[in-house]
């Protein structure tokens, strides 16, 4: 059991994710000077990203401006309820990767959310960049439990989370708002006990090795 010394303190950090493969992966906080790079990076993915990612109900999506958007994360990761991390590889701006929903006392839970731009789609990237986030989870953060929910129908993020081998819990019927109507999802996850004390990202190693497999998200 971990004293709780071995916590860290809420508040943004910047995750270098050594894990002996490549392309170079960081996990940063957002920065407002990322402004121009991020609104590339999503009007040139608002297609094929507009599949997976929540809606309102009403219709009416929240306007907020780019620096309030970045003001927000910072202040939700300083009270601890939020992970938020750019994911940068080789010095680009890539995507985003979240830890969300993060409950103490009894559950020490959170629920991990990620998007990444289609042109670094197929290299692993994704597989990696979870497996650091649910590592600093499990590990400095001192959570006991780490989720994924995912549509049925999203085959490239099944992929990730069957390379991990994060145990399946269930469907959540029409648990989110996505794309107009409630979603079904599968959910997935991960508890401190499960990974024995190894790196998220061998689970991974040691199911490709020999296998020649990149991983396809």
């Amino acid at each position: 059991m971990r004293s709780p010394a071995a916590v860290v303190r809420p508040g943004p950090v910047i995750i270098e994710i050594d894990d002996g493969r490549g392309p170079r992966c960081v996990l940063r906080p957002l920065r407002r000077q990322d402004q121009p790079e991020w609104d590339q990076l999503r009007r040139g993915n608002a297609a094929y990203l507009s599949r997976w990612e929540p809606t309102s109900p009403d219709g009416q999506a929240p306007r907020i401006g780019f620096p309030s958007y970045v003001r927000a994360l910072n202040r939700d990761a300083r009270t601890g309820t939020l992970l938020p991390f750019a994911l940068e590889v080789d010095g680009v701006l890539a995507g985003q990767v979240h830890l969300f929903g993060i409950t103490r006392g009894s559950l020490q839970s959170g629920a991990a959310g990620y998007w990444l731009g289609q042109e670094f789609a197929g290299r692993g990237i994704t597989t990696r960049a979870l497996a650091a986030l649910i590592d600093h989870a499990l590990g400095p953060v001192g959570l006991h439990r780490v989720e994924v929910n995912i549509r049925p129908e999203n085959a490239a993020s099944l992929a990730v989370v069957d390379h991990l081998r994060l145990r399946e819990e269930g469907r959540r019927e029409r648990f989110l708002h996505i794309e107009g109507e409630w979603r079904d999802h599968r959910s997935f996850a991960l508890t401190v006990e499960e990974t024995r004390g190894r790196p998220v990202i061998e689970r991974w190693v040691g199911r490709s090795s020999g296998r020649g497999a990149d991983g396809s998200a």
